[in-house]
């Protein structure tokens, strides 16, 4: 019973990876370019490339269950040669921007929305996870830490519920390896509320230095912004950190609720990753 793990090359599916492969389950490592791939002994590869189905019969020999990340591009045909080939159980790590009102015209929205439909009208056994924020979010504030520059946001408040990256992997895990999840759509964030002015609180603490947080104009963050990332997601971000801004995060499920084990922090997160934040050099 193979377990193909797409977008192998991503934190996420590569802690799912690890962990099947150390429990003895056979899996197979896909990505676009499978020779970038550095995967355990043993650990079969494929190429995947949604939008590209001749891919597909060799990525799908054999397999029985499917780790998948959100593409939309090539997602009906991807789902017919997975029924085609035998898969029984999909696992999609979506986003809770799915259940935000307008997900339809949102564009984090509808890209997840539209793979999770997609996967409900395949006839394929689906489950689909949906996290809040990730804590490697925080990733995007290096560059300013790392230089002493404070940190400059439009929305410095806006509270969320920031999930560690290995939390998700070992319910993605579970949903694979067990039948309690399956079928289910689930809503996962980490177990505290936290604003980012709050997460940087912390930051600051393991890293003992002191970080300035700055507010900035919504129209300074825009241009910011649009450096690397276009326009409508912008929007779409900037959207939502202004509603969590008055609105408290909302604690969903975690490793504790579905599993019995402690939610990790982003104290935690934080700890692992501190040399992140370390000035150029260091």
């Amino acid at each position: 019973m193979t377990v193909l793990v797409t977008g192998a090359r991503g934190k996420v599916a590569r802690a799912v990876l690890d962990r099947l492969h150390a429990a003895g389950l056979p899996v197979r490592a896909a990505s676009a370019r499978p020779a970038d791939l550095s995967v355990p002994a043993g650990v079969d590869t494929a190429e995947l490339v949604l939008g590209r189905p001749e891919t597909f019969p060799a990525a799908l020999d054999g397999v029985r269950q499917v780790f998948l990340y959100p593409e939309p591009a090539g997602i009906d045909a991807f789902t017919e040669a997975a029924r085609a080939a035998g898969v029984e159980h999909v696992v999609l790590l979506s986003s809770s921007s799915v259940l935000a009102s307008g997900a339809e015209t949102d564009p984090l929205g509808s890209h997840n929305l539209g793979v999770e439909r997609a996967l409900a009208a395949s006839g394929l056994a689906c489950t689909f996870l949906r996290p809040d924020a990730f804590a490697t979010n925080a990733f995007a504030w290096a560059h300013p830490i790392g230089r002493g520059l404070p940190v400059e946001l439009a929305y410095p408040e806006a509270s969320l519920a920031p999930i560690h990256p290995e939390d998700i992997a070992d319910v993605a895990v579970e949903a694979l390896t067990g039948t309690a999840l399956r079928g289910h759509a689930i809503a996962l964030t980490g177990a505290q509320a936290l604003t980012f002015r709050e997460q940087l609180a912390v930051l600051s603490e393991v890293l003992d230095r002191r970080i300035t947080v700055e507010t900035i104009s919504r129209t300074k963050a825009e241009e910011q912004m649009s450096r690397f990332m276009p326009a409508p997601l912008i929007g779409s971000l900037l959207a939502f950190w202004a509603e969590a801004s008055v609105c408290p995060a909302t604690i969903a499920d975690t490793t504790e609720t579905l599993l019995g084990t402690p939610a990790r922090t982003f104290r935690q997160w934080a700890v692992e990753n501190a040399s992140a934040f370390a000035a150029p050099g260091k």
